[in-house]
């Protein structure tokens, strides 16, 4: 696990120093279930940190971790873990993590994922690399598990799918701490201007229209891309706000 937990604690240390782009991916059946998948690919900044680079432990792979084995490892300790706390790490039960690295090309690709029966599962699917931290023994010091017991959730994702029509709305959760953090993004955001937020959402039949006039569609009109500036959507959730209606 001395990868899993290298990767975790520079991701979260130097994110904001380099260039990388999430993309979340969406694949959606008739019948309302499918995959939901954030991916992150911070192969930009495995080249930025020499010391990862020359690291020993950090070989080519492509691992799969399941969040459910994490969590009966770890049982014992969450135990005593507040309830409020126990309850997030329960509902990434069914959450699996992908870890590709290849030191030779400074690959370095993280897929937090996971299959639903109801579209309105995949809620807040960022909150899976957030809670990823607190399963993988060793990604976050105490002080900052400390720190994250009290920190409120800022930005929340709703989708639905009813009839042919699927909609992404995403929403400011708690204002005060939202604007804490768009004012503590200021010193930082001259760094962050190369990354993005993709979302590429495939569906069952052709879309018929879309809510959103820039987005970019496959040959066959069943998927939907659509690309922002990860501050701006930070700033204001809306912009990848998406309404989409299926051909019948």
């Amino acid at each position: 696990m001395n990868i899993f937990k290298k990767l975790i604690a520079l991701v979260v240390i130097t994110i904001a120093l380099v260039s990388c782009q999430f993309t979340e991916t969406l694949v959606l059946n008739e019948d309302g279930t499918g995959t939901m998948a954030i991916s992150m690919d911070l192969s930009e900044m495995m080249a930025f940190s020499g010391e990862m680079a020359q690291d020993s432990t950090f070989v080519k792979q492509d691992t799969v971790v399941s969040f459910k084995d994490l969590l009966e490892q770890k049982k014992d300790s969450i135990a005593q873990l507040p309830m409020a706390e126990q309850k997030r790490l329960k509902a990434m039960e069914n959450y699996k993590m992908r870890m590709v690295t290849d030191p030779e090309t400074n690959k370095m690709v993280i897929d937090i994922f996971t299959d639903f029966k109801n579209i309105s599962e995949a809620n807040d699917l960022m909150k899976g690399f957030e809670q990823s931290q607190n399963v993988i023994p060793g990604a976050s010091s105490s002080t900052e598990d400390e720190e994250k017991k009290d920190e409120p959730d800022v930005i929340g994702v709703s989708y639905s799918y009813v009839k042919g029509k699927f909609k992404r709305d995403a929403f400011i959760k708690d204002k005060a701490a939202h604007k804490t953090q768009v004012d503590s993004l200021k010193n930082a955001e001259a760094f962050m201007t190369g990354i993005t937020y993709k979302v590429k959402y495939t569906f069952p039949r052709k879309i018929k229209k879309s809510s959103v006039e820039d987005a970019t569609f496959s040959l066959d009109g069943k998927t939907l891309e659509l690309q922002r500036s990860f501050v701006e959507y930070i700033k204001n959730p809306d912009i990848l706000d998406i309404e989409v209606e299926l051909e019948k």
